[in-house]
């Protein structure tokens, strides 16, 4: 976890330098070790920062979309970022990590983090019906949905290792 961590931090920094190679720490306790590295990321995946993103061709739930996300070894897009928010979504509905169904009101993200940055539409989240606590992204901005409506999802994992 220190790890994920650190290699986080440093490519929000490598992002804002514009340096074409991520850093990342091998430790926590070893900071100053760095390994420098090309990245890239598999076949039909976008690479933005340090991260791979991948937008379904097909539709369904947001449980079913996150299952095909974690098949790939990925997870449901984590949206840290105003970068991030603009950066690779389509412009048509698709599944975020965002939910809400332990807590009416109280959104996490798929890592278990809270939101503390939102793009949310106007009048957004309403949990209309009381049946929304799935988050989706829809023209640049996000809206609460049921979370068994049908959609695409935006998978994001980390790129694996250069050869």
């Amino acid at each position: 976890i220190c790890t994920a961590i650190w290699y986080d931090c440093l490519c929000k920094i490598q992002h804002v330098i514009k340096l074409p190679l991520c850093l990342i720490v091998r430790s926590c306790f070893d900071v100053f070790f760095v390994l420098y590295t090309s990245k890239t990321c598999p076949t039909g995946w976008n690479k933005f920062s340090c991260s791979c993103y991948f937008l379904s061709t097909k539709s369904g739930s947001w449980d079913e979309g996150r299952k095909d996300c974690i098949t790939r070894g990925a997870d449901l897009v984590v949206i840290n970022d105003k970068e991030e928010q603009v950066l690779c979504f389509a412009n048509e509905a698709a599944w975020i990590g965002l939910i809400d169904k332990e807590t009416e009101g109280s959104w996490k993200w798929v890592d278990g983090t809270s939101m503390t940055l939102s793009f949310w539409g106007d009048d957004q989240p309403d949990n209309w019906k009381g049946d929304e606590d799935c988050g989706q992204y829809i023209n640049k901005r996000w809206n609460d949905l049921s979370c068994v409506a049908s959609l695409k999802w935006i998978c994001e994992k980390l790129p694996p290792w250069s050869a």
